[in-house]
């Protein structure tokens, strides 16, 4: 916790990895531009003021990421003391969806509340999941841990919008998941609105390019326009989920080069 009760808002990398434009936008053949190599981030975030700390996703576990050939070189466990937060004071983790690269490392906080979109949690526990294009993007066993924190009454489900503590709110979207969520965090400097991967990379919100891994493109483009509206008002920003302008948008924080304070713009 902060100790002057302020809310702070960081964004930890953990891993990343080099890819190509062709791989991440859809139908990128459409732009009639030449493909090239692009970096991809892979972040969880940290919301934590005086009444309790909440994570916003816990990235991807460590042999699953080995498997799939992404560099990583932390887990939420490990990663948290360095910003002074005990992994054990975790109150409740925010499931944005259920990728493999969101809901690794659930293991490492099992006391903790688990909030995720009904429509989230329906989809992928439903036949339709086990679809290869689908079952591609998650790991029967993270899927397998959000059965048992159902079963032991650690899930918080929410439809449509929900308030946590101090006007938090977590805003269902779709789009890139059925039920895809966003987190818009009122602080101190303005409202930091945390898009996961409703936004990958600015470009899809800024040259309106949506994103190869889509659920329903219809939604999705409604999700930018949305996010976009939000992050019009004053003194709010917007937080895409794996794009490494994050760390150049946003003042690096004094626990070292892969935690980024959302509070501070440069």
């Amino acid at each position: 916790m902060t100790t002057d009760g302020t809310r702070e808002v960081l964004a930890v990398r953990y891993g990343n990895r080099t890819t190509t434009r062709a791989q991440n936008f859809l139908n990128f053949h459409l732009y009639g531009e030449p493909d090239e190599d692009i970096e991809i981030d892979y972040y969880f975030w940290v919301i934590r003021d005086g009444t309790g700390t909440i994570l916003v996703d816990t990235g991807f576990a460590p042999a699953a990421g080995k498997r799939r050939r992404r560099a990583s070189w932390t887990t939420p466990a490990e990663a948290l003391p360095t910003v002074g937060i005990d992994p054990e004071s975790v109150d409740a983790i925010v499931v944005t969806h259920a990728h493999w690269d969101h809901t690794g490392n659930l293991h490492q906080l099992p006391h903790a509340e688990l909030l995720i979109s009904q429509a989230e949690y329906d989809f992928w526990t439903s036949p339709i999941a086990r679809r290869a294009q689908f079952a591609a993007h998650a790991e029967p066993d993270e899927i397998d841990r959000l059965r048992q924190a159902r079963d032991e009454g650690r899930i918080t489900f929410i439809k449509g919008q929900h308030t946590l503590a101090s006007g938090i709110e977590l805003v269902e979207v779709g789009g890139h998941t059925a039920g895809q969520v966003v987190v818009s965090v009122p602080t101190a400097t303005g409202t930091v609105l945390l898009a996961s991967d409703a936004v990958h990379f600015y470009e899809e919100v800024e040259r309106d390019r949506p994103f190869a891994i889509v659920a329903d493109v219809a939604a999705m483009y409604r999700a930018y326009d949305q996010l976009a509206e939000l992050a019009s008002q004053p003194g709010a920003a917007l937080v895409a989920g794996h794009d490494p302008l994050v760390r150049t948008r946003f003042a690096p924080h004094r626990a070292g080069p892969d935690v980024t304070d959302l509070t501070a713009s440069r």
